[in-house]
């Protein structure tokens, strides 16, 4: 009975997967068409439109800007989350709770709202940040830092970080030191982890690029909004190889994740 019903549910398991794999299949089999009209399979198979993405400066362009406001995003979440975490962890343990409620907040605005909120806000200061990158960056911080409090803050949890500190003062080590030295390194599969997530999550990221920027500092996601009117087969490369990005990303981080445990 029991190998019965576990054999019931792989099949569930196994159909559902393959079903929902069955779009991207059929994008990727698109993608490397040379041309299909009105019959089952393609009538040839070509790189042609993975050449034409990878050689276009404007897909270059777009994707570094992504990887630089997605990369900065995260540091500075981490130079600042990383020794909240600690203080909090090590001094205020008690405030934990208070900051598992405050970092859901971004995601208590939905993104029109605060993208509106931002240029209003800005459009008349002295300093002109909308439709720059610097405006992304602070947007995107406030989207990683729940992932990364979350991470850092598990991976707090399973170091005895108190005995540490202690028995580093104990051997003539400041606190900062014992932070640097004996902390940090406890702590690298899951930085690691919730960098790699949060990075995956926040190259999807459309609206705020989109509201705050939009063409004045085309992203990835903007690139991919505004090539949708051209060849299904170019569009279809580019979805993949941004598919096979994310993907990557997040297995990293799930491996990360899994070391961490």
């Amino acid at each position: 009975m029991h190998d019965t019903n576990l054999t019931l549910h792989k099949t569930i398991v196994y159909g559902i997967s393959g079903l929902l794999f069955i779009p991207i299949f059929a994008t990727l089999l698109y993608s490397f068409s040379s041309s299909w009209g009105a019959t089952i399979l393609p009538d040839g198979f070509s790189l042609k439109w993975y050449s034409q993405l990878l050689t276009d400066p404007r897909f270059l362009d777009a994707f570094g800007r992504s990887l630089f406001i997605c990369i900065a995003s995260l540091l500075l979440a981490m130079v600042l989350v990383l020794p909240m975490i600690f203080v909090i962890f090590y001094y205020y343990p008690s405030l934990d709770k208070v900051m598992n409620i405050l970092i859901l907040l971004p995601f208590a605005v939905p993104p029109v709202v605060s993208s509106v909120g931002l240029l209003q806000l800005y459009a008349d200061s002295s300093i002109q940040l909308v439709g720059t990158p610097w405006i992304l960056i602070g947007t995107y911080f406030t989207i990683a830092l729940p992932f990364m409090y979350r991470a850092i803050s598990n991976s707090f949890t399973t170091i005895n970080l108190r005995d540490l500190v202690d028995a580093a003062h104990l051997l003539g080590a400041s606190t900062t030191k014992a932070y640097l030295l004996i902390i940090l390194p406890n702590l690298k599969k899951g930085l690691l982890a919730s960098a790699f997530l949060s990075f995956s999550f926040l190259l999807g990221e459309f609206v705020f690029a989109n509201i705050l920027v939009g063409t004045r500092y085309e992203t990835l996601q903007i690139y991919l909004y505004n090539m949708r009117q051209t060849s299904g087969h170019f569009t279809s490369a580019l979805v993949m190889t941004y598919f096979a990005f994310i993907f990557v990303c997040t297995w990293l981080a799930t491996r990360f994740s899994r070391g961490n445990q």
